[in-house]
This record gives structure tokens, C-alpha cells and sequence, in this order.
């Protein structure tokens, strides 16, 4: 058997980046721009807290430690979650949100095309069923920025304004080490170098469309999938944890 610990490590990595945009997400509920949206977001946000609850479910099988999913997905520390930057930057307004759930959706959906012809069969069957979701946000959130890119004066600027803000996190979805080289070897993980050129004809077609520009900056910010967080993860880990924290065990 492949390496227990890279394997769990490669799983969490796909779990934690579904957990915390789901919780992000889901601060949407109650506060959309419009009712439709509102729903909308919503469901986009159980879509990821589902993925996420299938990854972590096979992590805690993976660990065989004594650890629950629950406990995986709970009740580790900051430095312990190795989500990519991107998924955890603040709603900010509906564009800020909207701009970064395209960037996130178009590498999601071309993972997942590849994940789904993993050597493992627990995660190749969680990409076949997330694919089917992901193709839906996707579309959702390149409708979006082509319909605030292409609308009002006001909208555009704003909506470039988050592109521009939310570039520099980009890279990191591509980001490799040791664990994927084992595991790709293994034809188990997905080269993610094969993923970014796809990924940028994509997200420059839909740019394009939206009549927005692509980012010239070259800041890259890349440390989540080792740990290093930006100021914001604490705060959403202080809400996402309080009651696991608070009433230790608790189940629904």
C-alpha cells in the first residue's frame, strides 16, 4: 500500500479547501443580493460541505487512528489545515465572492476531470459525484463575472477590482510537492502543471467575455498547503469550531 501518510495528507488537502470555502459560503445564507442568489449560494455551500464530509470520512479510514471525520474536520489547529490561501479570503461584497469562487471553480472542475481517473478508487469515486457539482458552479460563477463585467460602469470596476485583488492567490492551486510527486507516480494524484494552462485559456476566454482584464501582478502567495495561513483563517475556524469545541463529541 502507497504511503499511509501522504495519502492522508493529499486527502486533506482536498478536504480542507471544500470545508472552508463551504463555511465562507455559507455566511452567505440570509444575505444575499437577491433571494434567488441567496438560495443559490447557499446550495453551492452544502455542495463543498458534502465533498468535504466524503474526504474526511475516507481520511479518518486513511488514519486509522482513533480520529472521527469530525475530529479531522474540527478540531485541528490553524497551522494543521493546509487549504490553499484562496478559499479562505472574506466574502467582502457579492463580487469579491463571486471572483473568487470563479478562480477557485475553473481549477476545481479540471481537477476533478483528472481525479476522477485516480488509482484509488474511494477518491476517484468522490471526484465522479463532486465533478457533476462542480460543473454547475462553475457555469454559476462564469455567468456571474460575464454579467457584472459586461454591465454597468460601476460593476465592472468593482468586479475588477476583486480579480486584481484575488490574482495573486492563483498560483497556489498549482502548487506541488514531495506528497503529489509520490502519489502521481503512483497514479494516484493529479499533476496540477498540467492543469494551468487549461485553467488560464479558460479563466482569459471568460475575462474576455466579462471585458475585464487579466491581473498583470506577479505576487504569489503560497504557503496555505503548509500551513502558513492569512489573518483571516482564524476567524473562520473560530466560528466553524466553536460548538465541536464547546460540547466536545457532539453529534447531530
Amino acid at each position: 500500500m502507497e504511503n499511509k501518510n501522504s495519502l492522508l495528507a493529499y486527502t486533506l488537502r482536498i478536504a480542507d479547501d471544500s470545508l472552508i470555502l463551504g463555511q465562507r459560503l455559507g455566511e452567505w445564507c440570509g444575505h444575499g443580493p437577491i433571494l434567488e442568489e441567496d438560495i443559490a449560494l447557499t446550495n453551492i455551500a452544502l455542495d463543498f460541505v458534502g465533498q468535504a464530509t466524503n474526504l474526511f470520512e475516507y481520511a479518518a479510514v486513511v488514519a486509522n487512528d482513533g480520529r472521527s471525520s469530525d475530529d479531522l474536520a474540527f478540531l485541528r489547529l490553524e497551522h494543521q489545515y493546509t487549504n490553499v490561501l484562496l478559499v479562505e479570503q472574506p466574502n467582502g461584497h457579492f463580487g469579491d465572492t463571486i471572483a473568487r469562487q470563479f478562480l477557485f471553480d475553473a481549477f476545481r472542475k479540471l481537477y476533478f476531470e483528472k481525479l476522477i481517473h485516480s488509482k484509488d478508487e474511494q477518491l476517484s469515486a468522490i471526484a465522479a459525484k463532486s465533478l457533476m457539482e462542480t460543473k454547475y458552479h462553475t457555469k454559476h460563477s462564469s455567468e456571474w463575472l460575464i454579467r457584472l463585467g459586461d454591465g454597468t460602469e460601476l460593476s465592472h470596476d468593482r468586479i475588477q477590482e476583486s480579480i486584481n485583488d484575488l490574482w495573486k492567490f492563483t498560483d497556489e492551486l498549482f502548487y506541488m510537492d514531495e506528497i503529489d510527486r509520490e502519489l502521481i507516480e503512483k497514479g494516484i494524484a493529479v499533476d496540477l502543471e498540467t492543469l494551468r494552462k487549461p485553467w488560464l485559456e479558460y479563466v482569459e476566454m471568460v475575462l474576455g467575455e466579462a471585458k475585464l482584464n487579466k491581473p498583470d501582478s506577479k505576487w504569489i502567495f503560497n504557503l496555505g498547503r503548509n500551513g502558513v495561513h492569512t489573518d483571516h483563517m482564524g476567524y473562520v475556524l473560530t466560528e466553524m469550531q466553536y460548538m465541536q469545541r464547546a460540547y466536545p463529541g457532539m453529534e447531530w
